[in-house]
């Protein structure tokens, strides 16, 4: 019986190193930069910072003319007006700068989120089609070289980045 077991152990463990393991890489830098909703959502960004752009440059526009013209009657005020609208004019401006800086950390954030996301979806993606087409392994090769070298059959990407574009359409 023990030569029994030790013959089917023995087989099964044969068996498995007869099975040739698939492997393929994707370069991640390209997959996701030549993937359509990325650059959609660059797009996208590119708008609302632009709108930010315009608006923070219109509102220090206006602010700078509000001190001109605050400027001009300043030689015609009493010291006591002079330093009251100093400290309006420091509070307009600490206003304006902390409401600047909240619209720009909302955009900051909102990227950060979008880029979260879509990092993930890439790799669920990718994570189901090597499942689908029975992988064992696909890796990722970015600037930092964690794959150095890759036979051209096992590069995945563009076959990838289709689907994923494909999907995307959907």
């Amino acid at each position: 019986m023990k030569n029994y077991l030790m013959l089917v152990f023995a087989f099964v463990i044969l068996s498995a190193c007869q099975n040739e393991m698939k492997i393929g890489y994707v370069d991640n830098v390209k997959l996701v930069n030549e993937y359509q909703e990325k650059k959609d959502i660059e797009t996208n960004l590119k708008g609302k910072i632009a709108q930010y752009e315009k608006r923070r440059d219109s509102l220090g526009q206006a602010f700078q003319l509000e001190i001109r013209e605050a400027e001009s009657k300043a030689s015609k005020m009493a010291p006591a007006d002079l330093q009251k609208l100093q400290q309006e004019f420091q509070q307009k401006e600490q206003i304006l700068t902390q409401r600047l800086q909240f619209e720009q950390g909302q955009i900051t954030q909102e990227s950060r989120t979008l880029n979260d996301t879509l990092k993930n979806k890439v790799i669920k993606f990718v994570k189901n089609y090597g499942e689908k087409n029975g992988y064992n392994y696909i890796l990722g090769s970015n600037e930092g070289g964690s794959v150095m070298f890759g036979e051209e059959k096992n590069d995945l990407t563009q076959v990838i980045l289709d689907a994923l574009n494909d999907d995307y359409k959907k």
